[in-house]
Formats: C-alpha cells, structure tokens, sequence
C-alpha cells in the first residue's frame, strides 16, 4: 500500500505539472480540447442546427451564447488521476493499458454530457448554469474517475499467493 501511495502521489506531481507548461498547453491540451468542442458540436448537431466550435468555443448561431472550455473542464485533470491510480497499482501493463482506455471513454463520455448540459444551461438560466458548473459537474467528473478505478480493480484477475494480479499461478501437483 506504500509503494502504491508514493507511486500515485510521484504520478500526481509529475502529470499535473507537466500539464501546465506552456508547451504541453500548446502542443496537447489545446488541440484536445478543440477536439471535445469539435465532438461536441457534432453530437449537439444531431439534433439542433445552428452550432458552430471555433478552437475551444461552442456558439448558438441564433442566441449567439457561447461556452468556452477552459482547463479543468476538458476532463484532463480527471484523466491525470485515473491514469496515476491505475499505474501505480501493481498489475499486469496489459490491464493498465486496457482499464486506462476504458476509463478514457467513460470519463470524455461524460464530460462529453457535462459540455453539452452546460451549452443549453447557460442558455435557459445561468444561476442554474453556474450551479452546475462549478459544484454537481465538477464533482461527477472526478467520481467517473473513482468509480472507473474501483470497478477496473474488481476486474483484475485475483491475485496469486506470491505473485502480483494476473501473473500465472504456480503449477501445483
């Protein structure tokens, strides 16, 4: 349990501060976030024309209301954490890797609802709109993260006497 405490802490620092330099700003968290806005507009598209993203911003053509998604609403921070608890625990990389992709999924899928949500919330009423923002959708974001952590934990192979989760079992006789 200590080296698994350590490693997510180590984890935690290293991700969280390279997240913020300017260069991983750039090259990586802009773009990506484009990219959920991108998405965003498609899925919102589906059912309501008159939408546009320009880079980080989703536009009402009609109202002309517009959300820009800021750091900590592009899900980074939540996926920084799910990747720090799952690599620091002691399994197999192959389940890592897998979890860590499910858990990328879950965790942009309702962040995917949270942005859409808060489009149409600012719209109809921005008390709502902040309420949401800033406490419930916070909040969900990183429990997504918790909860995809706890159930790819339950679905690692049991752990062997000696050996870690998901290595072989000794040949007994």
């Amino acid at each position: 349990m200590l080296r698994f405490s350590i490693l997510f802490v180590v984890l935690l620092l290293v991700l969280f501060t390279l997240e913020i330099l300017q260069p991983v700003q750039e090259a990586v968290i802009l773009p990506f976030t484009s990219v959920i806005a991108s998405v965003s507009v498609f899925i919102i598209e589906l059912f309501d024309s008159g939408v546009e993203s320009v880079g980080k911003v989703i536009r009402d053509l009609d109202s002309g209301f517009a959300v820009s998604i800021e750091p900590g609403c592009n899900g980074v921070e939540a996926l920084i954490i799910l990747f720090a608890a799952i690599f620091a625990f002691p399994a197999p990389l192959k389940h890592k890797l897998i979890g860590f992709a499910i858990g990328f999924v879950a965790i942009q899928g309702l962040n995917l609802v949270r942005i859409i949500s808060l489009f149409y919330l600012g719209q109809w009423n921005m008390t709502w709109f902040n309420w949401f923002h800033l406490y419930l959708w916070q909040a969900l974001i990183i429990l997504d993260a918790l909860v995809v952590w706890l159930i790819w934990l339950r679905m690692l192979p049991p752990k062997d006497e000696g050996g870690s989760p998901g290595e072989p079992a000794a040949a007994t006789r």
